[in-house]
């Protein structure tokens, strides 16, 4: 059993519940977290432990409650629950008058105990999450998946609806564990004048914040934001800077002359 504020030690540590449903994965954390809500920070931890829940495959990060604003959490009970991995003390976030629901819970099991964890996927607590002096977006970062940004002298090129809108010789593959390479083409190789600039912003842990979108104004069934661009990327990709990619989902790409096949992923069903 863990004691409160004392950090696991065995990396990595998969913890099977009775019901499959509730098995956790987790490892020690050497990164010093915070995160802030306003001008409160709730959370600053050396001792931050690392949590896949069941059938989440990005993950949490659990905090031993001494590293916790804990006078800012008011608990409440709840029947027994998988929503995270069995958990059943949750918390609501209050500060002043502002209360967030369902904002934290503590961590089922006797190896965890002491310690809690919050909420991010669509449902952001916290306002600012930072790793060491980085803000980190979406979700910690895992330290077993690799984001490669490559620059190439491929030749690329883009068509929408039969019409060549990027093409390139020297264009930035970018590799990401589990994902499609994505291919970044300088501006002056994308006839942006076909697009029309659009108000969405997205975040990645790994990428950063993408502050221009672009949807096609050629008409047809494309779907809205189809290229984007990162003019501020974290440091880890800084070769991407002011490059547009394309959701291959919806476009073809053809590389070397080889017309690719659409991948299949999460953002080609939203």
């Amino acid at each position: 059993m863990t004691t409160p504020g004392e950090t696991p030690e065995t990396v990595p540590v998969v913890r099977r519940g009775p019901d499959p449903a509730d098995s956790v994965v987790w490892e020690p954390s050497d990164r010093w977290v915070r995160g802030t809500k306003g001008d409160v920070t709730v959370v600053d931890s050396h001792r931050a432990v690392l949590l896949w829940e069941p059938g989440r495959p990005v993950p949490l990060y659990a905090f031993p409650v001494e590293d916790v604003r804990m006078d800012l959490l008011r608990r409440f009970e709840r029947p027994a629950s998988r929503r995270h991995g069995g958990a059943t003390v949750y918390y609501d976030l209050v500060i002043g008058d502002e209360i967030v629901r369902t904002a934290a819970w503590e961590c089922p099991g006797e190896e965890l105990a002491g310690y809690v964890c919050f909420a991010w996927f669509g449902h952001e607590v916290l306002d600012h999450w930072y790793e060491e002096d980085e803000e980190v977006f979406v979700h910690p970062r895992d330290p077993h998946k690799r984001v490669d940004a490559l620059p190439s002298s491929r030749h690329v090129q883009v068509e929408i609806e039969g019409t060549v809108v990027a093409d390139t010789r020297t264009p930035v593959l970018l590799f990401e564990t589990g994902l499609p390479v994505r291919y970044y083409f300088p501006r002056e190789d994308v006839r942006l004048e076909l697009f029309t600039p659009t108000d969405t912003r997205t975040r990645c842990p790994y990428k950063g914040v993408a502050t221009e979108y672009w949807s096609w104004a050629g008409g047809g069934d494309v779907r809205p934001g189809i290229a984007w661009s990162y003019p501020d990327p974290l440091p880890a990709v800084g070769v991407i800077k002011d490059l547009v990619a394309f959701y291959d989902e919806f476009v073809d790409v053809i590389v070397d002359g080889e017309r690719q096949t659409r991948p299949d992923t999460v953002f080609g069903h939203q």
